[in-house]
């Protein structure tokens, strides 16, 4: 059963840059395009995200954001941009729905008021 799961897992990305070759070649966009386009997306995206994390933590730690919401934000992102790191059309359109996903609406947070009425 590991060699299975272990089969699986390599033969994703071998086939994902099959695909890509594939379309780049339908396309006549050249390869090397897709390929450090979305690295550089992703890293772009990695970057970005590093500074928001910050700030939502800080943010969560002050009371003024819940902390599940920023986490779940952030690691979504976090394993967007690496998605769009790996080489592939099938890993970006996976990590473009991740960015799509409609995540984390609803009503705002409201900070619990103590009242200090005894």
């Amino acid at each position: 059963m590991r060699f299975i799961v272990l089969a699986i897992v390599l033969a994703f990305p071998v086939a994902d840059l099959y695909l890509t070759a594939r379309l780049a070649r339908w396309s006549g966009i050249p390869l090397w395009v897709w390929l450090c386009g979305s690295f550089v997306a992703g890293a772009l995206l990695l970057n970005n995200e590093r500074s928001e994390f910050r700030m939502k933590t800080v943010a969560a730690l002050h009371g003024e954001q819940p902390v599940l919401r920023g986490l779940l934000d952030s690691g979504r992102r976090v394993l967007a941009s690496l998605l769009l790191m790996l080489p592939g059309i099938a890993s970006d359109i996976v990590a473009l729905v991740l960015l799509a996903l409609p995540l984390n609406v609803g009503r705002p947070y409201e900070p619990p008021v103590i009242s200090s009425d005894l």
